[in-house]
């Protein structure tokens, strides 16, 4: 009896726990993902890695500043500080300078400055998939861990029941005191469940704090219950959705833009560039016994281009180009292969929970509740022990939850093929 006392009052005190969690407020699923979106801090840091790119890209295809020169040309060794009027050669000369390079290297460059700046903003939009995938995972789970709270809670009143029955009959020496202990001890594993779950719940409480970036104590409200949504889209719908609207081959298909244009430029290479030139050159007159010279101003323009001697470097730079085209084709057949997989097998198992959930709801969970209800009359007139009544029990409360966690398991496989395609599916 004393046992029995003490594991009513931690019902009592569980129940009471419980209905304290269930007045807290609920939690609706776009808003918690628009939050973790505009706080989650690495999302920012993939947003910044796109601007700084988007920022280089801007600088690509502009020209290297122009030189401005000054110079004293000719200047006499014995007369250092004569400026002119002794030597029809000295001059003053100011001149300009630009470097260009050979037609389309520009071009190339920003075309190669846009596919990676490109490929980046691909990059953050991807993160956000995966972080709405996150949110939708540790949302859907707090709803399973809620779930098996309550049928834990409603478990141990019913067993709180068994007790009552057995410990009635054992009083009018009708049952033994064995199976007092028995439904004893079956309580006091639900406890041990349930204890273990709200651990559960704080650390996916955490997960989501930490997804949101806001304060890990912060807490979190109900789940509010769901209808399993019904996939309007076949397999091969799925697959033509994905290799249109996932991030994640868009960035890689701008690193097959980048590499051929790299490969492109990499041949310009060949062909030089070029320096223009212009320069004006004051003179002053000079007359004396030398020499008789009006000091008329004059000007050179010239042009200057490298000489692309070294074609072993540039061999490299055509080759790197090429290997690296290579790598994200490769890379992108990949991940074509990998998201066929994971439509193809997230789609059987989806359809697995979904037929379970249905087995469960409309077949294994009805029957197994008027099974119990026969061994509780049974048992009541000594027609069935109360091992089997137990058990009738336990087998109810391990299908109510896998039914639950069916459910969850359904809508977590669900945003993992949202993630996938690139699309909400609901």
């Amino acid at each position: 009896m004393k046992t029995f006392f003490v594991l009513l009052v931690t019902f009592i005190l569980s129940v009471s726990s419980s209905s304290a969690g269930e007045a807290r407020q609920a939690e609706h699923l776009p808003g918690l993902i628009a939050t973790a979106l505009d706080n989650n801090p690495e999302l920012k840091s993939s947003h910044s890695r796109w601007r700084m790119f988007a920022s280089k890209a801007r600088q690509a295809a502009a020209l290297e500043d122009p030189m401005l020169m000054f110079k004293l040309q000719n200047l006499l060794v014995r007369e250092p500080f004569s400026l002119g009027g002794n030597d029809p050669t000295t001059a003053k000369v100011i001149g300009i300078s630009q470097q260009l390079p050979f037609w389309g290297k520009r071009a190339l460059r920003q075309e190669i400055a846009d596919y990676e700046a490109e490929s980046y903003r691909w990059v953050a939009e991807e993160r956000k998939l995966e972080l709405t995938r996150m949110v939708k995972e540790v949302y859907y789970q707090i709803w399973a861990v809620d779930k098996s709270v309550e049928v834990i809670t409603k478990n141990l009143q019913i067993m709180g029941d068994f007790v009552t029955i057995a410990e009635s009959k054992y009083s009018v020496g009708q049952g033994v005191q064995q199976d007092i202990y028995k439904a004893g001890l079956e309580k006091s594993r639900m406890l041990d469940m349930q204890i273990s779950l709200r651990q559960q719940r704080k650390s996916l409480e955490a997960n989501l704090n930490y997804l949101l970036h806001r304060p890990g104590n912060t807490p979190v409200g109900t789940v509010p219950d769901f209808t399993l949504p019904q996939l309007a889209l076949s397999r091969e719908q799925l697959n033509e959705t994905a290799l249109d609207k996932r991030p994640q081959i868009k960035s890689l298909v701008s690193l097959v833009g980048k590499g051929e244009a790299s490969r492109r430029l990499a041949r310009k290479e060949s062909y030089p560039d070029f320096n223009l030139s212009f320069e004006y050159m004051f003179r002053e007159a000079v007359s004396n016994e030398m020499s008789n010279d009006p000091g008329y101003d004059m000007f050179t323009v010239g042009v200057t281009f490298n000489l692309p001697f070294q074609q072993e470097r540039r061999r490299a730079m055509l080759a790197e180009s090429t290997s690296g085209t290579s790598m994200s084709i490769e890379e992108l057949d990949s991940l074509k292969n990998s998201i066929s997989y994971t439509i193809d097998d997230t789609l059987a198992q989806m359809e697995r929970r979904k037929e379970l959930v249905e087995l469960y709801r409309g077949g294994i969970i009805p029957q197994a509740e008027q099974s119990l209800e026969s061994a509780v009359i049974g048992y009541r007139v000594n027609k069935v022990d109360f091992l089997t009544l137990l058990d009738g029990r336990v087998s109810l409360f391990n299908y109510e939850r896998e039914l639950y966690a069916s459910q969850a398991e359904y809508m977590l496989l669900l945003a993992r093929l949202e993630a996938a395609v690139g699309v909400e599916l609901q």
